[in-house]
Order: structure tokens, then sequence, then C-alpha cells
């Protein structure tokens, strides 16, 4: 692990953020710069628009469902003002954490390809393993996460479907596990693009699919707040007594863990930075797609959060779309969980992307005279210009990565508190700590000066909410288990 990243002659046989893309013939000139960039690497072409693409498939993820639930917990003040605290420190740290990757100098210093690389460049050691392990738990975890919700989007189709059917009379029971392994199924075909820079087409299909299933959310909102004849919820979210005290106060928790995944991107944000072309500089591209991303995702977010309470008010469901609050009109249910299912196939490859390249890259370090590893075979494909280039090892063990996060969700399938502990582990050592830590170094931050004790601080602030956002997450999580059977899981 401490290997990777030194070895710069050799990264630079490998194409953009994969392994073994060139194959193992001669390389082009690589001073020709038209057709590579300063590193050696064939010349990278993504924009403010594909990187905007990247972060909001990454972000809109399946955590803008769980949002009306969260408010319901915080209430109509600490709801709406702690979102926007989260997308303000999100920002501020993407932008402290896009300077760093290049290495010195942020226009022609080394490139880090990972977060990792990053974090080696700038703080070493120890540090490097204790991030990769956080890291790719984290996208692991988040894998399984969007598995989970993919099957309860497709389950929430046939229920709509059979209560439709039954006039209202059928609570139609359905087992998940079927949709699990659709899910699945539909992976191991996707996961089969080599590298992340050729799915962008992926996530800008992603993004609209996000964009639809957020604005029918909101529009049921609205829709159902009209119904009612007014807008539901507290100041101060969930009373006491229809849950008791230490409830509400491990909910709360739990709200905050579920708006820190909301959130969390940061984990893929160097290996998105990695495919933007420069000029201009790549961190002035990401500063532009990061404010374009947040500001979006928040406006969906306090949108969604917001009219969903409205809606509901204590009785927000867990998950908007599926949680059966709305059940007509029933199409329009339908295209949204649609929706979600398709853009979860999207987002699933862009965090699992990296984990990908990093256990490819790893391997291929270890055993480069290995056929098994290194070999790549041309198949033409009708109807694509360039053949595919099949590799064994890629296709044996991103097809075992897909069905273990599958098999895993079949056997854990409580949404939220899975999501809650989830964004409440990558949050503050992720998204604030490392980014700050690093940029500090960078930037050559005197200790003691106002700047280092400022970002301490927020540092410090973030600590404390992954430690209460995990432990309301934990308590939901234990609570769950008294009542679960493995595989068996209906809804």
């Amino acid at each position: 692990m401490a290997k990777m990243g030194e070895n710069t002659k050799q990264q630079n046989h490998h194409s953009h953020n994969q392994v073994f893309d060139l194959s193992l013939g001669v390389l082009p000139d690589q001073t020709d710069s038209k057709f590579f960039d300063d590193d050696g690497r064939i010349k990278r072409t993504g924009t403010v628009w594909t990187a905007s693409a990247h972060i909001i498939t990454a972000v809109i993820g399946s955590g803008v469902l769980s949002l009306a639930w969260a408010t319901a917990q915080l209430g109509w003040i600490a709801g709406p003002i702690i979102m926007f605290l989260f997308s303000l420190v999100t920002y501020y740290t993407s932008n402290l954490l896009s300077e760093c990757y290049r290495s010195g100098d942020p226009v022609t210093g080394k490139r880090n390809y990972t977060y990792m690389d990053a974090v080696r460049s700038s703080l070493g050691g120890i540090q490097v393993k204790i991030c990769g392990m956080l890291q790719y738990v984290n996208l692991f975890g988040v894998a399984i996460s969007y598995a989970i919700a993919a099957s309860i989007s497709m389950m929430a189709i046939k229920r709509s479907n059979c209560f439709h059917a039954s006039g209202g009379k059928n609570p139609c029971k359905i087992s998940s596990n079927p949709y699990m392994i659709i899910f699945g199924v539909t992976e191991i075909f996707f996961s089969q693009i080599p590298d992340f820079d050729q799915i962008w087409w992926l996530s800008i299909v992603a993004a609209v699919m996000s964009f639809t299933y957020s604005t029918i959310g909101v529009g049921l909102g609205i829709v159902q707040v009209a119904e009612n004849g007014k807008i539901m919820g507290s100041l101060t979210g969930i009373s006491v007594g229809v849950v008791t005290p230490i409830d509400k106060i491990w909910r709360s928790f739990q709200a905050l863990g579920d708006i820190a995944f909301a959130y969390s991107y940061s984990m893929i944000l160097i290996e998105i930075q990695d495919t933007v072309k420069s000029p201009p500089s790549e961190y002035k591209t990401l500063k532009k797609a990061t404010l374009i991303s947040i500001a979006v995702t928040t406006l969906f977010y306090a949108l969604c959060g917001c009219t969903g309470y409205a809606a509901f008010g204590d009785m927000a469901p867990g998950n908007l779309l599926t949680g059966f609050g709305f059940y007509n009109p029933y199409w329009l249910l339908d295209i949204a969980n649609a929706a979600i299912v398709v853009h979860l196939v999207g987002a699933y490859q862009v965090y699992s992307q990296p984990l990908f390249a990093f256990v490819e890259k790893a391997a291929c370090e270890a055993f480069p005279d290995s056929q098994f590893i290194t070999k790549e075979t041309k198949i033409p494909i009708p109807g694509l210009k360039q053949p595919y280039n099949l590799n064994l090892f890629r296709l044996v063990w991103r097809t075992i990565f897909v069905v273990i996060t599958t098999v895993i969700s079949m056997l854990l399938p409580f949404f939220n508190d899975v999501v809650g502990l989830l964004g409440a582990l990558g949050f503050w050592p992720l998204t604030v700590y490392y980014p700050v830590e690093m940029y500090i170094v960078q930037k050559k931050i005197k200790k003691w000066s106002s700047r280092w004790v400022c970002l301490q601080i927020l540092s410090f602030a973030c600590l404390v909410i992954t430690v209460a956002a995990a432990a309301g997450s934990v308590a939901g999580i234990v609570d769950d288990l008294q009542t679960y059977k493995p595989f068996q899981s209906s809804y």
C-alpha cells in the first residue's frame, strides 16, 4: 500500500485513473502535448459540466429521500439551518481539498491521482493507511446502501401497482431479495466499463434522473400540503409523547448523520478532479463545479426535506417516495421510483470506480508478470468504433465485489440507520479532517495563527457532530436488530 503512487514513471504507463488501459504495447511519443498531459497520460477532457454531473450524481443520491424524515426529527428551525450549515462546510472543505490535487504549485505541481495520493504527498506515514481504509470502507458501504435503496424503489413500483389494483385492501407484502439480485446483475454488467473517464455519459443520465425524482417528490409534497389545507410540522420537530425523550435525542442525532450522508462526496473529489482538462488550472474548474453542484443540491435538499415535512409533519416516512406517504397518482410514483433505480445504477459506478482502480493497480504492482492480471484481449463490439478491452482479473474481481455488496444488502436491509452510520463515519475524517490538515501543510499555515485556530475549531465542531450522529445511528441499528431475520426482509 505504501508503494502506491511513488513510482511516477510506472504510473505514466497507466491510462488516466486506470491500471491497464494502454496494454503493454509501445506507447506513442509522450512529449506530443496534443495527445498527452504534462504527466504523460492521455489528455483529460473533463469540463466544469462533466465534473458538476459527476458531483451531482454522487451527492444527490438516495440520501435526498431521507431528508423529510431528518427534518421531522429536527423541526422547522433546526432542520433547514443544519442543512444549510452542512452545505457550507462541504463547499468550503471541498475547495480546500481541490487545492491539494497538485502538490506544491497549484498549476504545475505533481498531480495526485487519488484521495490517498493527496494524503500521502501532504501528510504521509500512518495517515495514508488510515485514510485509505476509511475511504474504501466508505465507498464499499455506499455501494451496499445503494443496492438497498434501489431494491426498495423497485419494490415500491410493484407495491403501488398491487395497492392500486386491490383498491388499497391488500397490504402487498413482498420480499426485497429478488430486486436486490436484479440490481446486482445490472451492476455486474456496468462494472465492466474500465474507467471513470468513460462513465461520464452514465453520470449525466443519472444526474437527469435525480432531478426527475426530486422534482416529483417536491411536487407531490406541495399537492399534499394543498390537500391538507395547512403546513404540518412544528418548530422543534417530532414531539415528546409521540416518541420518548431519549428516543427524541437519538433520532435527532441520527438525522444529523442522514444529512451528513446526503452531502458526502469528498472521498471521490480528487478522482473527479483527475478527469478535468487544463488550462484553466484544475482547481479553478473544480471550484466552479463545486459551487454549481452544491448550490443545486442544497436547493433540492431544502425543497425535498421541507415539502416532505410540510406534507406529513411528524409522520414523514424514512424514504419519501417509497415510505407510502403518497399513494396516488400511482403512475407518477412509478416514474419517480424508476428514475431512482436508474440514478442509483449510475451512482453505484461513480462510487465503485475509485475502489476498482485502487485494487487493480495494487494487483498490477504486486504481480506485474501475471497474464491473468495484466493481459488485455481486444473484443470488437458491433456498433462501437473501438474494441472492448477484456481483462480477466477485472472481470472476476469486479463481479465478486458486486456479488458481495448484493449479499450484504440482503442481510442488512434497514436503510435509514445504515445511511446515518455511513454518513457519520465518513463525514468528519474524509470531508473535514484530511482536507483541513492537507491544506494547512500545502499552504504552510503557521501553528496557532488565527487561520490555523479557525480551521481547527471547524474540524473539532464537525468531530462532535460525527460522534453524536454515529451514536444515534448505532442506537437505531440495535433497535432494528431486535425484530430482524436475515434474508427475510419484506416491506
